[in-house]
């Protein structure tokens, strides 16, 4: 089967051409975080239209397109519901009718840490099992969960993908989604400058060379875990304590949804899967309540191929 996949996140959209489990050409487009959908979708087409004449097939071979979405997604009527500040416009777009008059293609769209969670269910980390649950760490963290073969989704599209929005800290700080200590709120790359420019002691540490008026400058968890490595104790710190916000969270969605494998992909486990998925484990080996057995923690295989080669499983799992 082949299908048209886009990965559209917040500042950039990977357009691909997916056959199985290969990814046979793709192209990115980039834009601005606060630009309009409807300005971004020529670029799309565009994108898709020279990779077609680039690499020598029509969009008729493709048993139809599939969009990794970043926000909440009405997966039977294929319209985006919420996107929490980005692409205002989205919710008002009839993406299966651009799709059918650009493409002549029927549209599929979900969550894009779903749409992940299916490609590594399909041709990574969660191959041979089918109750995961995966959460991703990046500029937030993201969360989808599968039970028996099945994304969960719930009613209002919710269901599983707010992984990162479970409180684990009840006295925590406030979430940008209006919860109080969420594990994005914890432990994100973009609370990451205002947990260091807070930590105690960081002003005798490495960090604070990095840590600029207000905010941090090229730093991330990369950054950080390097200061960790080199021996900065505030560093290390810090980066533990991320760890069990990560940790609190994967028992929470083991509680909620009963999987076998924790996935953890993302930006911030690329380079860094030694560091956390060891200690990950070790917390809910204490932590987790499953009698059944053992709960195993895997660092994502595909990187950010999962949700192209997700839209492939999309595909099929619709016309099933």
């Amino acid at each position: 089967m082949k299908v048209l996949a886009i990965d559209l996140g917040g500042s950039h959209a990977t357009c691909a051409l997916v056959s199985e489990r290969t990814i046979v050409a793709q192209k990115t487009v980039s834009y601005a975080n606060n630009e309009n959908l409807m300005s971004i979708l020529p670029l799309i087409s565009g994108a898709f239209n020279s990779l077609a004449s680039e690499n020598g097939f029509t969009f008729s071979e493709c048993a139809g397109l599939a969009i990794g979405f970043c926000g909440l997604v009405d997966t039977k009527n294929r319209r985006v519901l919420s996107t929490k500040g980005r692409f205002a416009d989205a919710h008002d777009i009839d993406l299966k009718s651009w799709c059918r008059e650009m493409f002549n293609l029927e549209l599929f769209i979900d969550n894009d840490a779903r749409t992940a969670l299916l490609g590594e269910w399909f041709a990574g980390a969660g191959v041979g099992s089918d109750d995961l649950v995966m959460m991703t760490l990046g500029t937030g963290v993201g969360g989808a969960a599968m039970i028996e073969g099945r994304l969960l989704r719930g009613k209002h599209y919710q269901a599983g993908c707010l992984g990162g929005h479970l409180p684990v800290q009840i006295d925590g700080p406030i979430c940008p989604c209006g919860n109080i200590g969420c594990v994005e709120a914890l432990a994100s790359t973009a609370v990451l400058p205002t947990l260091c420019k807070e930590w105690p002691g960081v002003e005798k540490s490495a960090v604070a060379s990095l840590i600029g008026a207000g905010s941090v400058t090229g730093f991330g968890f990369k950054e950080l875990l390097k200061l960790k490595k080199n021996g900065d104790v505030v560093a290390g710190e810090i980066f533990d304590s991320c760890i069990k916000a990560w940790s609190a969270g994967a028992v929470a969605m083991i509680h909620a949804y009963d999987p076998e494998r924790v996935i953890i992909g993302g930006g911030v486990i690329e380079g860094a899967a030694d560091e956390i998925i060891p200690k990950v484990q070790e917390h809910i080996d204490r932590h987790a309540w499953t009698p059944w057995g053992k709960v195993t923690v895997h660092a994502a295989q595909l990187g950010n191929r999962a949700a192209l080669l997700g839209a492939v499983a999309l595909v099929q799992g619709a016309q099933k």
